[in-house]
């Protein structure tokens, strides 16, 4: 963990924790909200999840995101699009702790992240981590360089066909820190476009391979999940970065309880 004048900054202690192997508990935004995103991490969850592929949000939302989750008390994680590693820098750079990057396919695609993600000698990241330093209360360049790629956690999406043949490869490649599943995107490729089902032999079958690519490989294994059901299934596996929910849900089960309890007088 970064520290300064001696104190530790519990947001910007995430990547220190998956890898002293502590399983965490992540919620998931898709509504471009820094408000709401800083409603959720004030509830006490140890991350929440920008998501700039299929939520909605964009650059000039990401940045007060970030900033909201910090302050709330949450590590700031974004998923970002696809193949956006210059992004994923600039997330770091604005203090995100996590990225997650869907649709690495090859150890080249791996390759390539780190090297826009991690500082040299292991990648090409160029300096310029205003809002991280800020957001940290790190004042010293040279501090921030030298803790720098111990305090960013990149995963990688393992959901193609392709990814699935590669796997043991792109888990042991150097800086890339841990492998996400989506359970639906994975059943989307599994069955070939037929149907989405995250719970089917082939979709369980194909979590037990990459999670034991990742254990080989020292690397942490992350999931999506949401509901209770696969939250306890993924957590029994030893999965060990996993979402407890998204925000539109979130609202839905709120707002839904609400009204029932309304409608009892």
């Amino acid at each position: 963990m970064i520290r300064e004048s001696g104190v530790d900054r519990p947001p910007f202690s995430l990547a220190r924790r998956l890898r002293q192997g502590e399983t965490v508990r992540v919620g998931w935004s898709f509504i471009p909200s820094p408000p709401l995103a800083g409603a959720m991490a004030r509830e006490g969850l140890s991350g929440v999840v920008i998501d700039q592929q299929h939520g909605l949000w964009d650059t000039t939302s990401t940045f007060p995101g970030i900033a909201s989750l910090v302050q709330g008390g949450a590590a700031a994680c974004v998923r970002i699009g696809v193949g956006d590693f210059a992004g994923a820098a600039r997330a770091i750079d604005y203090g995100a702790t996590v990225i997650i990057a869907p649709m690495i396919d090859t150890v080249a695609d791996a390759e390539a992240l780190v090297a826009a993600t991690k500082y040299p000698p292991m990648g090409t990241r160029s300096w310029g981590p205003i809002g991280a330093m800020a957001l940290s209360g790190v004042t010293d360049a040279n501090a921030y360089l030298q803790a720098g790629n111990q305090e960013s956690f990149i995963f990688v999406m393992i959901e193609t066909a392709t990814a699935l043949a590669n796997v043991e490869a792109i888990a042991a490649t150097d800086g890339i820190d841990g492998l996400f599943l989506g359970p639906y995107d994975l059943s989307v490729a599994l069955s070939r476009g037929a149907e989405v089902n995250p719970y089917t032999p082939a979709v369980a079958a194909v979590l037990d391979r990459v999670l034991a690519a990742a254990k080989a490989a020292g690397k942490c294994p992350g999931i999506y999940c949401s509901n209770i059901e696969q939250m306890r299934t993924a957590q029994a596996k030893g999965f060990r970065f996993v979402t407890v929910g998204a925000d539109a849900d979130f609202l839905h089960t709120g707002i839904s309880a609400r009204l029932a309890e309304l409608a009892q007088g």
